[in-house]
């Protein structure tokens, strides 16, 4: 799994890193990033909550886990 902001829509509210600070960090600009890698093994419902809580929508999964 991975997942990308789209740093058009993030407003920079943070919900995100403060459910998954594993995946999600702020830039000096105070707008979230999440890292390039896979998302770490054990950290995917945390991750996919933050995807679902954002209130902006402005994170989606780029690379979804197989069923």
């Amino acid at each position: 799994m991975k997942v990308s902001v789209d740093d058009q829509r993030c407003r920079g509210h943070g919900v995100c890193v403060t459910l998954c600070p594993e995946v999600f960090s702020l830039t000096d600009d105070g707008y979230a990033v999440a890292i390039e890698s896979d998302v770490p093994n054990g950290f995917e419902g945390a991750t996919q909550e933050a995807v679902e809580s954002c209130p902006e929508q402005a994170i989606s999964e780029t690379n979804p886990a197989p069923n």
